[in-house]
């Protein structure tokens, strides 16, 4: 089974109430929180009134909270593959 991952981009601040309606109806509360909702008409029907404020995925199955939040964490930016013996004496000392 297929579900959709609906992560809201934008805020609803200044739309109408049906609009925000439809948000709380989908489980969206805070921009860039994602729900997972089965691949259904009527859910399709709801995210089709809000398009223009949420980014859907298809996807196989629903993560755990702990995946989306691993997913989510930024990359450190650099590795240290190998620190030579040399080089860590003279860390040791600073």
């Amino acid at each position: 089974m297929s579900y959709f991952r609906v992560t809201l981009v934008r805020s609803a601040i200044g739309l109408p109430r049906r609009t925000t309606d439809v948000l709380k109806a989908l489980g969206l509360k805070k921009r860039m929180g994602s729900v997972f909702h089965p691949v259904s008409p009527s859910v399709a029907g709801q995210i089709m009134k809000v398009k223009e404020l949420v980014e859907v995925q298809e996807v196989e199955r629903r993560l755990t909270k702990q995946e989306v939040h691993l997913e989510r964490k930024p990359d450190p930016g650099y590795y240290i593959e190998k620190v030579s013996g040399a080089e860590w004496q003279g860390w040791q000392r600073k």
